[in-house]
């Protein structure tokens, strides 16, 4: 059984078919925070270990992972409706495909507006030289990335002092283009912002926002259902004709900034950027156990080649990423940053990030003493093999679990030959444990196949 969560913190866009899962433990093995295990054959999830990473999606076979979106038609609830698009969208198309097509397609889809989350990089930029200036804790790490924020929060709360606490592009530029709408004549209820989103994450950022907050993003539509909806307009209008873009403050640090080193170019002392929520987890153990030299800045992204590699994204991500560096030779640098301190929102900062540690093992001290002795002697007991029959990850989570009351020490196919070489398990019982975790089909009916019957004579 599943760990009981009375109170669930994070929202998660990524959703488990179970219809369609198969349990062939895929997306188990690369979840960073060991949220997934095997019921009754099918990939259940622990919604406070989740981070909506997007691992599980990228690796499953059978499409069982999908991703929550807004539905479309509700843009349509606004007078005005905007696309806040990421520049990654644009890096999809070929190169004759301008930025100007894209908005005109955009606009016969039902928008009313476009604008690009990369204009309010100035801000973001004047935050982070604010926060550089009153936070002595380092490094800083960025705020950018929802996956890595929540992949702090359960697997390393020490680090969330760390947090920089500035809005991401998103946010501030969700409240910049609000306000800008308003004192154009459209009021609050008129206005829908919805954002363009390559991931899962950015999802959950929306429907639950780091500190508990209210999102200045009205909804989430995913990219990839919008990339094939401008891939028709394109197809069916032809040659479409430019329009005007919306980037009054566009400028090459912007364009870049949602790319693998985007924020460290701007940064001064030591800067690390570090892509891969696997390679990012590595990179923390490293930070938490105090095993760097020091360092000031770190940019830390979840997928490969940041927001190009977003699990919602049609194009490469390597032909998405040259598109966007190309483009950003058009565009000047930042250099009116008193043009960022006059027009900056207000509220910029984030809320408080609470910890949300998933590897307290009980709040009472000795208690958690008590289990962390008890989980060591049971992975003694365990073969160490990680072969994940029991339906975990590996065995110090079997180990874990077990002394959270979650799972016995039986489940374990080596611990089941055992007891059943000492007399101490019939085979009737193993089956009714490998039963319970792999379900009736795969035991009973695979093993009667005929093609299976067939090889073993």
């Amino acid at each position: 059984m599943l760990p009981d969560q009375k109170e669930i913190f994070f929202h998660h866009a990524l959703k488990i078919q179970e219809e369609v899962c198969i349990g062939c433990t895929h997306c188990m093995s690369v979840c960073p925070t060991r949220a997934i295990r095997v019921i009754k054959g099918k990939a259940s999830l622990i919604a406070n270990r989740c981070i909506d990473c997007g691992e599980c999606y990228r690796v499953c076979p059978v499409s069982a992972i999908t991703v929550e979106q807004d539905d479309f038609e509700s843009i349509f609830n606004y007078k005005a409706r905007v696309a806040l698009l990421p520049g990654v969208l644009t890096g999809q198309f070929p190169g004759k495909v301008s930025a100007g097509q894209v908005y005109a397609a955009l606009y016969k889809t039902g928008f009313t507006h476009v604008y690009e989350v990369e204009n309010t990089v100035g801000f973001v930029l004047e935050g982070y030289a604010r926060e550089k200036e009153s936070n002595p804790v380092l490094p800083l790490i960025s705020s950018f990335c929802p996956a890595v924020i929540r992949l702090i929060q359960v697997r390393y709360p020490s680090l969330v002092k760390n947090i920089i606490h500035v809005k991401p592009p998103m946010d501030i530029s969700a409240m910049y283009y609000r306000e800008k709408l308003k004192s154009g004549g459209y009021s609050e209820q008129d206005t829908g912002i919805f954002y363009i989103t390559p991931c899962a994450a950015k999802i959950a950022a929306v429907k639950s926002p780091v500190g508990d907050g209210k999102s200045p993003v009205t909804g989430v539509i995913n990219m990839k259902y919008l990339f094939n909806r401008i891939n028709r307009e394109l197809a069916v209008t032809g040659e479409m004709e430019d329009v005007e873009l919306n980037q009054e403050l566009l400028s090459r640090e912007g364009i870049l900034w949602s790319l693998t080193n985007g924020e460290i170019t701007n940064m001064k002392g030591r800067v690390l950027a570090i892509d891969g929520i696997h390679h990012v987890s590595e990179f923390l153990d490293k930070l938490e156990n105090e095993e760097l030299e020091p360092v000031d800045f770190l940019e830390l992204r979840a997928c490969d080649q940041s927001c190009a590699g977003g699990i919602l994204l049609s194009g490469n991500r390597f032909l998405t990423v040259d598109r966007m560096k190309k483009r950003a030779l058009s565009y000047p640098p930042i250099a009116n940053k008193s043009l960022y301190l006059k027009n900056a929102p207000k509220e910029d900062t984030l809320e408080e990030i609470p910890p949300r540690s998933i590897d307290k093992l009980d709040e009472d001290t000795t208690v958690a003493l008590e289990k962390m002795d008890r989980k060591t002697r049971l992975l003694s007991s365990l073969p160490g093999f990680d072969c994940k029959v029991c339906g975990a990850p590996d065995c110090s989570t079997l180990a874990e679990d077990i002394v959270q009351g979650n799972a016995e020490i039986s489940r374990c196919i080596f611990v089941q030959l055992n007891r059943m070489n000492n007399n101490e398990m019939s085979v009737d019982d193993s089956l009714s444990i490998n039963t319970m975790i792999w379900g009736k089909e795969w035991l009973t009916e695979g093993g009667n196949n005929n093609d299976i019957k067939n090889e073993n004579k």
